[in-house]
């Protein structure tokens, strides 16, 4: 089961501000997708959460912007479970530019696991929390491919999803 789980995307011109670059609140969106994808790549699409009758709501977004994302950069947003409690969970991210890997931004966000039927907190099923591993704050970062093994943007235009495994170096 794997840690990190890697989303690509291709930045779009209508995510362009008058700036010239990705505007903060694509940024969002990107996290979102992320995560989305990592859940639905974990078996925890959006309509299993429907079928009990819980899932994942947002309470906060932190986003520390590093460098500016621009139309037609390939990005990849690096994604992890960084823990859970009882009826919340922590998820951090890191986007990157990927042909070269630099940092563009890191982020976390805070959930809270819900009853759709009240709105109200509910612990979080352990079968749920049997679908990830909770990585902790350790995760390598994202290193680009070289070669044959990176992948074709020209044909992906939009985005696509990559389960990674990935164990934390835990030298000193």
């Amino acid at each position: 089961m794997p840690e990190v789980f890697l989303f690509r995307h291709r930045v779009r011109a209508d995510e362009i501000d008058m700036l010239g670059h990705a505007n903060n609140v694509v940024y969002v969106q990107w996290l979102q997708d992320a995560a989305v994808a990592h859940s639905e790549a974990q078996g925890w699409p959006g309509r299993r959460h429907l079928a009990v009758g819980s899932g994942w709501v947002v309470r906060s977004h932190y986003i520390e912007y590093l460098e500016p994302a621009r139309a037609g950069d390939e990005i990849v947003v690096q994604t992890w479970v960084a823990s859970f409690k009882k009826v919340t969970s922590v998820r951090r991210y890191r986007i990157y530019r990927a042909p070269d890997g630099l940092l563009l931004a890191r982020a976390e966000t805070h959930w809270a696991y819900v009853a759709y039927a009240t709105g109200k907190p509910c612990r979080i099923p352990q079968e749920v929390i049997d679908a990830f591993v909770a990585a902790g704050e350790d995760v390598p970062p994202y290193s680009p491919p070289s070669g044959r093994n990176r992948p074709n943007w020209a044909e992906d235009a939009g985005a696509s999803a990559t389960a990674v495994a990935s164990a934390p170096d835990r030298s000193p």
